[in-house]
């Protein structure tokens, strides 16, 4: 593997090389790309020069072995098949636009539950604030009742001392 790219942004070509070559230098055959910092990395190889290389004795690094390995999965874009690449970067784009969707729905879902949760919550209080004016309104009318029972308690002792008054005139009357 040829490690290409910006500092802390690798990108790596998957290349046959001479054992004695250096690291990113001549090669013989481009066999592939892998670029690991997509979610999840994407990795093009061309099975068939990779079969032809290992079928003649290349012996690839533990990295491109794993990456030869995902290959045979079907987890990697195959270059030997014509349009494969096109194809691949068509599903990932579907799958990002599914994931937004997703997203998107979600979004939408949590917005309605907190509208929702909002007009219940406007609503309890409506219903709090009628029962606290319905109860403001019965400690009045007990208040008035209170007030009417203790004028009516008052007349009916003023009426008791009246008539108390009364009698006692009468006895006395009757005893001159």
């Amino acid at each position: 593997m040829q490690r290409y790219g910006a500092k802390k942004r690798p990108f790596y070509r998957v290349v046959a090389t001479d054992k004695r070559s250096p690291r990113d230098g001549r090669f013989i055959e481009m066999l592939g790309t892998y670029d690991p910092l997509h979610e999840p990395a994407t990795v093009r190889l061309n099975s068939e020069r990779v079969e032809y290389w290992l079928s003649v004795g290349a012996q690839p690094t533990d990295t491109v072995l794993s990456l030869i390995r995902r290959m045979r999965r079907g987890d990697v874009v195959d270059l030997s098949e014509e349009g494969a690449d096109e194809a691949a970067r068509k599903a990932q784009a579907e799958q990002k636009r599914q994931a937004d969707e997703a997203r998107r729905a979600e979004i939408a879902e949590q917005a309605k539950a907190e509208a929702k949760k909002a007009e219940e919550e406007a609503k309890a209080a409506k219903e709090a604030e009628k029962a606290e004016k319905a109860e403001k309104a019965e400690a009045e009318e007990a208040s008035e009742e209170g007030e009417e029972a203790e004028e009516a308690s008052e007349e009916a002792e003023k009426a008791e001392e009246s008539k108390e008054a009364e009698e006692s005139e009468e006895t006395s009357d009757e005893e001159e």
